[in-house]
C-alpha cells in the first residue's frame, strides 16, 4: 500500500496549490498570494488537548493534522496582511484530558494574548471552554479569543448553547447519526441494536439520537441495551462484549473514540463477537488493526472524508500527508483539521486582520472547495456544512479499498456518499453577536 501513495506523491504540489486556491478564493482578489516564506510576526494558535493520559494517542493525532495544516499555510506565504505575510505558529498546551486543566491552559493562553483556541476531543471540555471564552471576551474586549472546534460533536454547541465565538468544523452527532441511520435503514438483517457509549455529554447524545433516529427510520428495530461506561477508565471491555452477545443484538451503535474504541473492538475480536459495529470513529487510531479479519464487513464508520474517497485531488492530498508523516502509526489524516487551519487563514485574509472579532465575521458564510471537498460555514449557528461518507471495513486491495489504514492491511470502502446539502439539519441557535 505504501508504494501506491508514494507513486502519487508527484501530484503533491498540484494538490497543495488546489487546496490553497480553493480555501482562499474569497480573499484572493484583495490579498494576492505572496511569493516566498512569511517573515512577519507569527500568529499563535493554542491547541488545548489531552497530550498525556488515556487519550494521548488521540491528542498526538490531532497535533499532527493541525501541524500539517499550519505547514501548508506557511508554505504558501502565510496570512497576507497590510504589513506583510505572517506565519502561523501552533502552541501545544496539555489539558491532560481534564476539564479543569483545560480551563487552566485557556487562562494561560489569554495571559499570552493568544487569540485562537483549538480543541475538540471532548464535548464536555468544549462546553466549558466556550463558557469561559464568552466571559473572557465580555470582560476583556481587547483580549478576545475565538474557539475553533474540530471534533466536539455535541449538537447543543451549535444549537441551544451556540456562541458567536465558537465555530465547529466537524459534523455534529446528529448529522453523523442521520448518515449512519440511512445505512442501517437498508440493512434488514438488523432487528436488535445495542447502544454502548462513554458516560459524558457526547455519549448520552449518541444514545438519545440513536433511539430517536431509529424510531423514525426503522421502528421495527428493538434497542436491547443502552449502556454507558466511564470515559477513559475501562481497561477490559470483555464484560460489555458478553452482555452484547447475551442480548442477541445484530448491531452495536457507539460513539466511542480513542482507546475506548480501540479496546472495545479488540475485545470483540478476542471473543469472536459476530455483530456489526456502527461507529462514529471505527476507522481511526488502531481500530482496524485491532479488529483484523473480524472487522471485515462488520465495522461501519462515518466521516467527512477517508483515503478511499477516490479522485486525483483526494489521492494527491493523502499522498502529501503520508509524505510528511510516513510512519504507519501516524497514518490517520483527518481532513477537517488541516482544512480548518486553511479556512482560518482565508478568513484572516478576507478580514485583513487577525482581530478575533473581525475574523469571526469573516468566517461566517465562508465557502471552501479544494477540488474534492466543497463546504461552507453556516452563519446562523457556525456549523460547517460538508459532505459525509459512510464506509465499511474490508481488506486492502478489494474493490474500493485502494489504501489501508495504518499499515494494517485493512481499509474502508464507501457505502454511502452524502453531498453537503444532504447533511443539513435545522438549528435552534439564537446567537447574540457583539
Amino acid at each position: 500500500m505504501m508504494a501506491m501513495w508514494q507513486r502519487t506523491a508527484a501530484l503533491t504540489a498540484i494538490s497543495m496549490a488546489m487546496a490553497v486556491a480553493g480555501v482562499t478564493h474569497a480573499a484572493t482578489a484583495a490579498n494576492p498570494p505572496a511569493a516566498g516564506k512569511p517573515t512577519g510576526t507569527s500568529i499563535q494558535l493554542a491547541l488545548i488537548e489531552g497530550m498525556s493520559g488515556p487519550f494521548a494517542n488521540a491528542g498526538a493525532a490531532v497535533e499532527r493534522n493541525l501541524r500539517f495544516g499550519v505547514e501548508q499555510v506557511n508554505a504558501h506565504g502565510g496570512v497576507k496582511l497590510a504589513d506583510g505575510a505572517h506565519p502561523f505558529e501552533l502552541v501545544v498546551l496539555d489539558s491532560k484530558g481534564s476539564t479543569e486543566e483545560a480551563l487552566t491552559q485557556l487562562r494561560a493562553a489569554a495571559d499570552r494574548h493568544i487569540g485562537y483556541i483549538l480543541q475538540g476531543n471532548s464535548s464536555a471540555v468544549a462546553a466549558a471552554l466556550i463558557g469561559a471564552i464568552d466571559k473572557q471576551n465580555s470582560r476583556e474586549p481587547d483580549n478576545r479569543e475565538l474557539f475553533l472546534n474540530y471534533s466536539a460533536d455535541d449538537p447543543a454547541l451549535t444549537n441551544a448553547d451556540c456562541s458567536f465565538w465558537h465555530f465547529r468544523f466537524d459534523a455534529h452527532a446528529g448529522m453523523r447519526m442521520a448518515a449512519l441511520a440511512d445505512v442501517i435503514e437498508r440493512d434488514k438483517a438488523v432487528k436488535k441494536v445495542y447502544l454502548l457509549n462513554q458516560d459524558y455529554s457526547f455519549g448520552h447524545d449518541v444514545s438519545s439520537l440513536a433511539r430517536s433516529t431509529l424510531a423514525a427510520k426503522r421502528p421495527d428495530i428493538a434497542v436491547v441495551g443502552d449502556e454507558f461506561h466511564p470515559i477513559g477508565r475501562v481497561k477490559d471491555f470483555a464484560p460489555y462484549i458478553a452482555k452484547i452477545r447475551a442480548s442477541g443484538a445484530q448491531a452495536v451503535i457507539t460513539g466511542n473514540w480513542g482507546n475506548d474504541l480501540t479496546l472495545l473492538v479488540k475485545a470483540a475480536r478476542e471473543q469472536g463477537l459476530d455483530t456489526k459495529f456502527y461507529t462514529f470513529y471505527g476507522n481511526s487510531l488502531g481500530a482496524p488493526a485491532a479488529l483484523g479479519d473480524a472487522g471485515v464487513g462488520h465495522v461501519i464508520a462515518v466521516a467527512e472524508w477517508h483515503p478511499n474517497v477516490g479522485g486525483t485531488a483526494s489521492d494527491a492530498w493523502y499522498a502529501a500527508f503520508r509524505a510528511r508523516f510516513p510512519a504507519a502509526q501516524d497514518d490517520y489524516p483527518v481532513l477537517r483539521m488541516p482544512l480548518m487551519i486553511e479556512t482560518l487563514a482565508a478568513a484572516m485574509n478576507r478580514a485583513g486582520s487577525t482581530d478575533p472579532t473581525a475574523v469571526a465575521k469573516a468566517l461566517e458564510g465562508i465557502r471552501f472547495d479544494n477540488g474534492f471537498h466543497a463546504s461552507g460555514m453556516r452563519a446562523d449557528d457556525h456549523q460547517l456544512i460538508q459532505p459525509l461518507y459512510v464506509m465499511q471495513m474490508d481488506k486492502a486491495g478489494t474493490p474500493g479499498v485502494h489504501f489501508d489504514n495504518e499499515g494494517s492491511g485493512y481499509g474502508f470502502r464507501t457505502v454511502l456518499a452524502l453531498p453537503a446539502e444532504r447533511t443539513v439539519l435545522p438549528t435552534v441557535c439564537r446567537m447574540r453577536r457583539p
